[in-house]
């Protein structure tokens, strides 16, 4: 038998059951497969998830709330930003400090608009260790989906430990399916035939992600 019947096999079974023969959709799924790979502390989970981050060629750094601001101001003035988008939720503690001009996420703004912007600063939703992925939700402090996929550079701020799971599975449970998701693994990037690699094509070309420790009490979190 092919691989072509049987992966024909599996969709004629997924699709017995339900008047008609279409699919039962209340029918049980098996969920017994592993919800994460192997046990691991916060600390080595939130070590994996630095690591395969940077396997993706994501730039990480690691600070905390107190030296947060300093931090993002850095590397604003080190990526030459001079304007910066800016989700409505984003606390206002978290780019004291830094000079680039605060572009609103607004509803009106056109991917002109956000292409003339240097960089965009968001949270996050929750980032998955095992596959180096961050996941954007459309929360207040993340903003619409474009403005992380419009501007050329974008640092996305993980709360660690709250924000970090070890897999998939987990992260799932944490997320509203009913909201706009963006999953994220690394900065844009694409292969032509030749395997010659671009990035920034369907996104920013450069991905900053900052790992933050600490109570978010009196820090404007």
């Amino acid at each position: 038998m092919s691989s072509r019947d049987v992966i024909l096999n599996r969709v004629r079974r997924a699709l017995v059951g339900g008047p008609d023969g279409a699919p039962d959709l209340d029918a049980a799924v098996d969920r017994s497969y592993l919800v994460e790979h192997g046990a691991r502390s916060v600390e080595e989970t939130v070590d994996l998830l630095a690591e395969n981050l940077a396997d993706y060629r994501a730039i990480v750094h690691r600070t905390d709330l107190d030296g947060l601001a300093e931090l993002l101001a850095r590397l604003l003035a080190e990526r030459g930003a001079r304007s910066v988008v800016v989700p409505p939720g984003l606390p206002s503690g978290w780019l004291e400090g830094a000079d680039p001009v605060r572009v609103h996420d607004l509803e009106a703004s056109t991917a002109q608009d956000l292409d003339a912007v240097d960089s965009v600063v968001t949270g996050c939703a929750v980032a998955v260790a095992e596959t180096g992925t961050l996941v954007l939700d459309g929360s207040p402090d993340q903003g619409r989906r474009r403005i992380t996929l419009v501007p050329d550079h974008h640092i996305c701020v993980v709360r660690v430990p709250d924000q970090v799971v070890s897999s998939v599975p987990q992260a799932l449970r944490r997320l509203d399916p009913a909201r706009p998701l963006t999953w994220i693994s690394g900065p844009s990037a694409t292969s032509d035939i030749e395997l010659d690699r671009v990035e920034g094509v369907h996104g920013p070309r450069t991905l900053e992600v900052v790992l933050v420790t600490g109570s978010p009490e009196g820090h404007g979190c």
